[in-house]
């Protein structure tokens, strides 16, 4: 039976950080409101871009409007991969765990139509069997629902799945959806975040990590 790897994006496959910083700034900016700092942004990562927008607005002591959501994912999409890159590593870690047979997938909270420019942008979208975005299905994660599903559209099963991120939303959609997850040591979320998951330090050791978390399948 296939093998599926479902990765998460922002912090886990690229360093999205310059470009969503960048993203924010400007609409920071355009409010007469101060921009941020690096560290700032990256704490705000993970939960999509709609709380990505409020967490930036609450910081400046403004109050959630969706015209400020609608201008950030404008700017955004259209400016995804100026600074974007994979992290170094990812892509050769990519083409080891398909030439030993994995089929890819991307289950992420970024919008679907950003993520899928921004993959396509740098080469990925082509190596991807499915891609679940935050607005793909009607959960997303930490609902397993979001990470289901998109196993599902990967044409996967979950007793050969594992879930690749970087954050909190990862661990938990992977447990509720009863499946083994591997946290990444080079992404945005502290490794507190993984609460026992399987740690890959560098992207190089994630074919082993994965072969393992199926092989010893922590969730059951």
């Amino acid at each position: 039976m296939t093998r599926l790897a479902v990765f998460d994006l922002d912090g886990t496959l690229v360093d999205s950080a310059p470009d969503l910083h960048a993203a924010l700034d400007r609409l920071m900016a355009g409010r007469q409101l101060p921009g941020f700092g690096r560290a700032e942004v990256v704490g705000m990562i993970g939960d999509g871009a709609r709380v990505l927008v409020e967490r930036a607005l609450a910081a400046r002591g403004q109050p959630f409007d969706q015209a400020a959501l609608d201008a950030f994912l404008a700017d955004y999409t259209a400016n995804a991969a100026v600074e974007t890159r994979p992290f170094p590593g990812v892509a050769e870690a990519l083409d080891q765990l398909q030439q030993a047979g994995w089929r890819l997938a991307v289950c992420t909270n970024k919008p679907a139509g950003a993520a899928r420019g921004l993959l396509g942008a740098l080469g990925l979208l082509e190596r991807l069997a499915a891609l679940g975005g935050g607005d793909s299905f009607p959960v997303r994660k930490p609902h397993p629902g979001h990470l289901l599903a998109t196993i599902a559209a990967a044409g996967g099963v979950p007793a050969t799945s594992v879930m690749v991120g970087d954050h909190r939303n990862d661990v938990e959609a992977a447990r509720g959806a009863g499946i083994p997850c591997v946290f990444v040591g080079w992404g945005y979320g502290p490794l507190a975040m993984a609460d026992g998951a399987a740690i890959a330090t560098w992207p190089a050791s994630l074919p082993a990590e994965l072969d393992a978390a199926l092989a010893n399948d922590r969730t059951r």
